[in-house]
This record gives structure tokens, C-alpha cells and sequence, in this order.
């Protein structure tokens, strides 16, 4: 498993918004499809999605069902709810389907799967943990 380190070891300026990112990864350090396990100053970790949309999403790497740090090497696919194609990401191990942006668990109604907010700026790719 990858797991890039954030570049910065402190929180980025506080923005426009008034709240604290964190640098987890350059942007150029993604690819489509394929989830990456970021290291953060805190020492958890949180999992980065991008579609070949450009669309990007962050949860916790931390699989609920499965108490391992996995959800990074998660299988990124599609579901179709109410007529919208909703982003998933479904566990490495037991195949839990969560959505992408809202973490709510498709195949289990008692887990969610946490999501961050996540942003890029200057090609930097920045989340918000709460």
C-alpha cells in the first residue's frame, strides 16, 4: 500500500472560509480510479479518490466493518440511487459499497464510512478534518 506523507507537517493558512486545511498530497501524486492512503500530521490517515471527472473525495482510510486502515485500495465504482449515479467506493475486504461524497453505506445500514472535506489550491490537494 502507498501512503504519502502530507507535505506539510501544519495546517495551510486558514482561508476565505476562516477554516484550517491540512496539505495532504500534490495533485500530480493521484490517478483516476485509484485510491491513495495519506499520512496526517496527527497521525490518522485518510483516503484520496479521483475520477476521471476531475471530481476528488476524501474519507477516513479507516474501513468500519473491518477495523483496517484499507479503504484506499477500495474498488471506486458507480451505483445508481434514485436516478443519479452516485461515486462509491466498496471496502477491499468486505465489499461494503459506501458513497463517495455523503459516506453512507449501500450494502449495510448500521456503518458509514466518515468523508473530509477536500479542495485543491496552487495544485496542492487540501482536506479538513473535524
Amino acid at each position: 500500500m502507498t501512503l504519502i506523507e502530507s507535505p506539510a507537517a501544519r495546517p495551510t493558512d486558514a482561508s476565505h472560509d476562516g477554516l484550517d486545511w491540512i496539505a495532504a498530497c500534490h495533485l500530480t501524486q493521484l490517478e483516476p480510479l485509484w485510491g491513495e492512503a495519506v499520512l496526517l500530521p496527527d497521525g490518522s490517515q485518510a483516503a484520496l479518490f479521483l475520477l476521471p471527472d476531475g471530481r476528488l473525495f476524501a474519507t477516513d482510510n479507516f474501513d468500519p466493518e473491518a477495523h483496517a486502515m484499507v479503504m484506499s485500495r477500495g474498488l471506486v465504482g458507480t451505483r445508481t440511487v434514485d436516478g443519479a449515479i452516485r461515486p462509491t467506493i466498496a471496502s477491499p475486504l468486505h465489499k461494503d459499497v459506501y458513497d463517495l461524497e455523503t459516506g453512507r453505506c449501500y450494502t449495510s445500514a448500521h456503518l458509514a464510512l466518515p468523508t473530509l472535506p477536500v479542495r485543491v489550491r496552487a495544485g496542492v490537494v487540501e482536506l479538513r478534518k473535524s
